[in-house]
């Protein structure tokens, strides 16, 4: 998500600047990374993404940049692919307040809306779907994995079995 901080007349300023970057020589594509990043560019960098880091920077300036929430987000996943450089990333999910999670449990069906304080279920608010989880299945579960939000880590889990986590 991009905040946007248009000042009058900076499409045009901005336009302007980015028509330059396609021509300008790698020296003054050096030099305009240093004046808007305050460092020296990476060595590895060439004339393109050069030019991608500058354009960027320009419009970030003049547009705004990712809100704190995207930011958040961003740094969540970086991490995560350090800590699993060859695995699959899972994006968080985020659950609407008003949407309804439905689950059937040793053959009654149990229905959870989800609220801006956290869960609505049988009358009661509960912080969170763990909590929900538990009641239903008299032991611990994982809130998110009993509901079908997060997915098996291990292939032979029945829908029966409580969580080790």
């Amino acid at each position: 998500m991009i905040r946007p901080v248009r000042p009058v007349g900076s499409d045009r300023i901005v336009e302007a600047e980015l028509a330059k970057l396609p021509v300008m020589p790698i020296a003054n594509l050096r030099m305009r990374y240093r004046e808007l990043f305050r460092s020296d560019p990476p060595k590895a960098f060439g004339p393109d993404l050069l030019r991608r880091s500058i354009a960027q920077r320009i419009q970030e300036r003049a547009y705004g940049g990712l809100s704190k929430d995207s930011s958040r987000l961003l740094r969540q996943m970086i991490k995560a692919a350090r800590n699993k450089p060859n695995g699959k990333l899972e994006l968080p999910r985020r659950i609407k307040a008003g949407s309804e999670l439905v689950r059937t449990w040793q053959g009654t069906t149990y229905r959870v809306k989800v609220t801006a304080d956290g869960f609505s279920f049988e009358g009661q608010t509960y912080a969170s779907l763990s909590e929900i989880a538990t009641k239903i299945a008299g032991t611990r579960w994982n809130g998110p994995r009993f509901f079908g939000l997060r997915t098996s880590k291990a292939p032979s889990d029945s829908e029966d079995e409580p969580s080790a986590e």
